[in-house]
Formats: C-alpha cells, sequence, structure tokens
C-alpha cells in the first residue's frame, strides 16, 4: 500500500520515539519491555520508510548509529575545559591525608561532603551535545587535547543521540565519562572470535581501548561498549552539587554509577572503600578503586588543582588482584646490558582480567628470600593490577624432593660465564657478542629517547642479527653498502630497505647527549646522561676524566662514576666509538648559543615526571635547554619548576612539600613557544 509523506512523517516520528524508549529501556535501565524479534521489526519499518522517503531521515535516527565510510585517520580536536588526571592513593592514611589537605585549605567551620564513586576500569571519553544532538565524541588524549572518535561513538547504544528537552534536562553541554565491556560480553565476545578462528583479546579494557580507535564504525557497532556518564559540564543553570548532576545525567538518559553515595565523613569515606574492595568481582564490570570527590563546585572551584590533579578528587585504588597457580619453570632472560633476570614460567591463571602465564621474580636474593621453587604453588599478584609478579609461596602444599633453585653458572644465550658483582643484585654476562645482548643494544639505541630510527622494531632487529648483517649500533650504518644482503632477506622489498636506510641517515643529526645515552651505559639513564654532557661536553673529555672528577658531578654517585669510568676505558666501547665518529655521529656538544643563555627559561632549573604525550623526556630537556633552562633529576629547594606528565610519581607530592612550582606540559609548551628561534 502507497504510503502518503505526511502518514510516512508521523510514522517515522512515533519509530524512532519508540526505538530509543527501548534503547533505553534495554541498555540503561535494564528493563527490556518487548523481544529482540518485536524490536527488529520495528527497526526494518524505520530503514524502509527512511529509504523511501530520504527527507525523513533525521541525524539522531536510530537507523544512523552506524553509518559513515570507514576512518583512515582521527582528527585531533582540543578540549573546551582540560580532562585532568587523578591522584592515586592505595592506604587507609593516604585517604585521610588527602581529607587532612582538602580541610586545611577550607574555612575550618565550612561543611564538607564527598560523593564517592565507583572507579571504572574502562576509557574516559567526552561527548558534545548542541540543541541535545550528538555532535562529538573524543577520546581523552593528552587531557589537553583528544581523538575525534564521532561516528564510533554513536554506535554505542547507552549514549543518546538526542537529549529530550525538557524541566531537569540541559540540551547544549559536554558529557564526560567511561566506556566499558561487561565481562560476561567480553567473554562471549571472545568465545565467537575463538570459533571463528580469530585473535582473543587480553582484557576488557584493552579491547575497549582499542575497538574506540577502529577505523570501521561497522565493527565497533558489533563490539559490547557501553558508556556511564559522571560529569555534566554546561553553561546553562545546572546543580551546584556534583552529586545533584550524577541524579541529572541519570534523567537526560544516560547510563551513570548508581552505587555512588555521599558522606560527610572520611570515616564513612573509607569504610565505602574498603566494603568495594571486598565485593569488587559482584559487579558485572571491573573496577579498581573508588573516586572520591568533593561534592560543592563552589568548593571544588577554590580548591583547584596541582598540574593535571585536581585537589578536590583523588582515586582511591584497591591492592593488587592475586591469584594461586602452579611455577613451571624458571627462565632467565638477557638484558641489553648483560643483565640477567629470572623469569617465571606460570600455569596460565586468570587474574583481574587477564590471563598470566609470565611473572618477574627480580634477582637471585629474591629467590631465595622467598624460596622459591620450581614446581611450588606460588602466589601471583598483577602490581597496579598491571604487571605480574611473585609474591608468595604455599609452602604447605610443597610436594617433597623440591629442590633448590640454583642460579646458572652460563649464560642461557651464548654459554659464557656469568658473575656478580659484590654491590650488585644481579648477575651479568659480559660477553658483548651475545645475540640477546646485542638485539637489546640495537632496540635501545633505535629507540625514540636515543636515535629515533624508523622501520627498526623487534622482527626487524631479529632478522638483523640472525642474517649477522649488524653485531653492534656501528654495523647499523654500513649497511647503505649491503642493501643487496637486506633486500635477500624474508619479506623485505625496495620500498622497506629504503626507510629502513633513511631512518638510519636521519639519525646522524641527533646531537651528542642522544648518543651517549643511545650508547646504553650501565646505570646511566636519560637524565644523568644530560648532566654529565654539561660537565664534559665530550666523548673525549669524558673518557680523559678521572673517577674521582666524576664523583665530583652533582647527580653522579660512585656507581655511576665507576661505570662510566669503566666503559671508557674498555678497548671494545673505544672502537665502537671511533666507528660511531667515522660514520658521522656527534660525538661532543655543540657550543650553547648566545640565545639560549636569555631564552624564556634563563636561570631555571627544572625537574621531570610522568610521561610527556607530545615529547619524549630526552626531548623535552633539549628544548628546555635551548631556552636557557637547566634540568635535574631530583626535586630540591633549588629546583624551580616540577614539570608534571601522565602517571606522575613521588616527586609531586616532595615538590608540593618544598613549595616548587608544577608545570603541566601544555604550560611548558606555551613557555617553550615564547622566545622561538
Amino acid at each position: 500500500m502507497k504510503v502518503s509523506p505526511t502518514s510516512a512523517a508521523a510514522r517515522v516520528k512515533k519509530l524512532s520515539a519508540e526505538l530509543h524508549r527501548h534503547d533505553r529501556l534495554y541498555y540503561v535501565l535494564a528493563e527490556p519491555e518487548i523481544s529482540d524479534e518485536q524490536y527488529d521489526a520495528l527497526m526494518r519499518e524505520l530503514q524502509e520508510l527512511e529509504e523511501t522517503f530520504p527527507a525523513l531521515r533525521a541525524p539522531d535516527s536510530p537507523t544512523q548509529r552506524v553509518g559513515g565510510a570507514p576512518t583512515k585517520e582521527f582528527a585531533t580536536v582540543r578540549h573546551s575545559v582540560q580532562m585532568l588526571s587523578l591522584a592515586n592513593t592505595y592506604s587507609e592514611e593516604e585517604i585521610r591525608d588527602f581529607d587532612r589537605r582538602v580541610r586545611s585549605l577550607l574555612p575550618p567551620a565550612e561543611k564538607l561532603q564527598y560523593v564517592c564513586e565507583l572507579k571504572f576500569d574502562g576509557v574516559s571519553l567526552t561527548l558534545r551535545y548542541a540543541g541535545g544532538l550528538l555532535q562529538l565524541g573524543a577520546t581523552r588524549g593528552d587531557g589537553t587535547q583528544g581523538d575525534d572518535v564521532t561516528n564510533n561513538v554513536r554506535t554505542i547504544r547507552t549514549i543518546p543521540l538526542r537529549i529530550p528537552p525538557g524541566k531537569g534536562s540541559v540540551t547544549d553541554c559536554e558529557v564526560r565519562g567511561e566506556v566499558v565491556m561487561f565481562r560476561k560480553d567480553f567473554q562471549r565476545m571472545n568465545e565467537e572470535r575463538l570459533e571463528a578462528g580469530e585473535k582473543t583479546f587480553i582484557n576488557p579494557r584493552n579491547s575497549t581501548a582499542g575497538t574506540l580507535k577502529l577505523q570501521d564504525p561497522k565493527i565497533v557497532a558489533a563490539r559490547p561498549l557501553r558508556f556511564f556518564a559522571y560529569a555534566l559540564l554546561a553553561d546553562a543553570k545546572v546543580p551546584e552539587r556534583h552529586s545533584d548532576r550524577l541524579a541529572m545525567l541519570g534523567k537526560m538518559g544516560f547510563l551513570v554509577d548508581t552505587h555512588a553515595k555521599r558522606f560527610g565523613t572520611i570515616e564513612d569515606v573509607v569504610g565505602h572503600w574498603k566494603a568495594w574492595e571486598a565485593q569488587r568481582e559482584s559487579l558485572p564490570f571491573d573496577i579498581d578503586g573508588v573516586v572520591v570527590k568533593v561534592d560543592s563546585f563552589a568548593q571544588q572551584e577554590r580548591l583547584g588543582a596541582i598540574a593535571k590533579s585536581p585537589r578536590w578528587a583523588i582515586a582511591c585504588k584497591f591492592a593488587s588482584r592475586s591469584a594461586e597457580t602452579l611455577l613451571r619453570g624458571i627462565r632467565l632472560q638477557v638484558g641489553r646490558i648483560g643483565t640477567i633476570t629470572p623469569v617465571a614460567d606460570l600455569e596460565p591463571v586468570f587474574i583481574g582480567g587477564t590471563t598470566v602465564s609470565r611473572a618477574s621474580l627480580y634477582n637471585e636474593d629474591y629467590i631465595r628470600e622467598l624460596d622459591i621453587r620450581v614446581g611450588d604453588t606460588v602466589i601471583v599478584e598483577r602490581g597496579g593490577d598491571v604487571i605480574p609478579k611473585v609474591t608468595g609461596v604455599k609452602r604447605d602444599r610443597r610436594p617433597r624432593g623440591l629442590k633448590k633453585f640454583m642460579f646458572p653458572k652460563k649464560c642461557p644465550e651464548c654459554g659464557s660465564s656469568l658473575h656478580r658483582l659484590p654491590e650488585e643484585a644481579h648477575y651479568f654476562c659480559d660477553n658483548d657478542e651475545c645475540p640477546m645482548q646485542i638485539r637489546g643494544r640495537i632496540l635501545h639505541w633505535a629507540s625514540r629517547g636515543a636515535m629515533d630510527i624508523q622501520r627498526l622494531g623487534d622482527a626487524v632487529v631479529d632478522q638483523l642479527v640472525t642474517a649477522s648483517l649488524v653485531k653492534n649500533v656501528a654495523d647499523l650504518y654500513d649497511l647503505h653498502q649491503k642493501k643487496d644482503a637486506l633486500l635477500s632477506m624474508e619479506r623485505w622489498g625496495e620500498k622497506s630497505a629504503q626507510k629502513l636506510l633513511d631512518g638510519i641517515t636521519q639519525s646522524l643529526t641527533k646531537p651528542y647527549s642522544r648518543v651517549l645515552y643511545g650508547i646504553g651505559i650501565r646505570h646511566v639513564g636519560a637524565g644523568v646522561v644530560n648532566v654529565l654532557c654539561d660537565a664534559f661536553p665530550s666523548a673525549a673529555a669524558l673518557k680523559e676524566a678521572s673517577l674521582e672528577e666524576l664523583q665530583a658531578v652533582h647527580d653522579v654517585g660512585p656507581r655511576i662514576a665507576a661505570s662510566v669510568h669503566a666503559f671508557f676505558r674498555d678497548p671494545q666501547h673505544t672502537r665502537l666509538l671511533s666507528r660511531l665518529a667515522k660514520a658521522g655521529l656527534s660525538l661532543a656538544a655543540e657550543k650553547k648559543k648566545r640565545s639560549a643563555a636569555l631564552g624564556a627559561l634563563s636561570g631555571m632549573t627544572f625537574v621531570l615526571t610522568g610521561t610527556l604525550s607530545s615529547m619524549s623526556r630526552p626531548e623535552a630537556q633539549e628544548r628546555i635547554e635551548a631556552q636557557g633552562g637547566k634540568v635535574v633529576t631530583a626535586v630540591s629547594k633549588q629546583v624551580r619548576v616540577l614539570v608534571v606528565g601522565e602517571d606522575p610519581g613521588s616527586k609531586v607530592a616532595k615538590a608540593e612539600q618544598l613549595g616548587v612550582e608544577m608545570w603541566d606540559e601544555q604550560h611548558l609548551l606555551s613557555m617553550l613557544e615564547k622566545r622561538k628561534g
């Protein structure tokens, strides 16, 4: 039967409203009223009407959740308000310290209330709405800017495509929250992938993060993602309390944390945190703590923030998750400087969303202290819910006859003798020709903080070492004469070979500090490298330096000094440096230009902590020094600024204690731009 445009418009409007309502009932409230078949029938009817009358297809139509061609790359968008990261705490005392700090910054008689929310183990997302319509979905990125993933976001059923107008709603706003995947959905998805012969995912969080960055929205739509809203930003009048805004978000159609509670004392907050640590597995999704926020926005405004973390909120993390499993063996890994690290080979065990089959055993002393034996039932934890480590042994379940683990005398890779210095915790293989050391040194040389050589990853290095084309980093600069040998290797063509050679050529422009870091002297990290470059502006000067002269340098202790002294007196290392110099690499620092002394950061001393998103720490140091600043490794009264990146360490607390100024990455970049050139 032919349908008139007027009748079709009315029917489309009714069907759209019905489908939006059923989406909310099913995905947000978990109270479905109709079967999947009935829902699909309504959707098919709407699709047919929109195909017949394309003008009736609205941007927020239920049929438009998946649409558009795959995205080749994601545009970068700037956040209207910075997405701050929370400081972490793991103990009851630290939670109480947070409360004391907050109260010390507010008038004594002022009433204070906290809101406690579950800390979802997912991926942060921000949504922008205009006139009620979803306009943008973006990842957190570095907190200042993120990736535009709008097409993927539209496929998430718990995200409204339109916020309905009316009392208790705001249609021009920004909504922030966390994208998660329920454990049962994750397990079912992995089972389906396994049946299809596809690779399974590690855990729900990694799967969620990867899904949001997929280029095809149709694939994203098939993944069971959910969005929990936890923040509402708007110019319109909105509640002055965080708890009221959470309730408002729920009324606007968003999934919110129904377990969120408001408390007037820190005692209740601690009790709430402990209660959820005990019952975290009762939830259908993963959490790794409880977020505590000051409820009043007026108080939040007065409390402000330190660098990228607000003073008015804190993430109270749970203790590492653990499990028991069988220790099947202990194998030794060889590092780039010959360090031997024991690794536990475990009967695979599921811990906090991830299957763990290997874990760290640190060194011989650690194994002896815990009396760890192959065949034991061991306790495995994920430190910070990430890094697996063996933390104990169930001795009451130890089979008879298990022998104590004895560290081998020979390197597992090359058969050379191992030794352990009295002051060291590790054994070392001193054979510079050990294949694993060669691989490790080349990978370190090619890393972003050193030579930053594109195309030189694990697989390529394995091929080059196995083919005996490269035995040390200097050999890389002879590969231009061996291009035919490169082309003869499996999966290599003219284009890939030239890309590698171009990357190697480009590395010749790197400064002396990068070269010194790249050669990988034991105990010498990026911070110490720059201190050494200031004191000894060439490899020749370092070679001539006495042990006493090295120890006299700030931040260089006896162990570092001894390592540097020994390195530059080793004939093999001397030959390597000579070859690098002949290849064209810089082994002396350029004389500092007069403009650096007059730079925007002249006379200022900096410390860097955490991960920077726009540059590596060595790059940041170079840019600071180019503007006349100085970078050291430890926070002290002499330090002017602590630059705080993602996941900062204990230096933040020390800086706050000493009154050291703190900058986030964006502020550093703005200061560096002040006197460009």
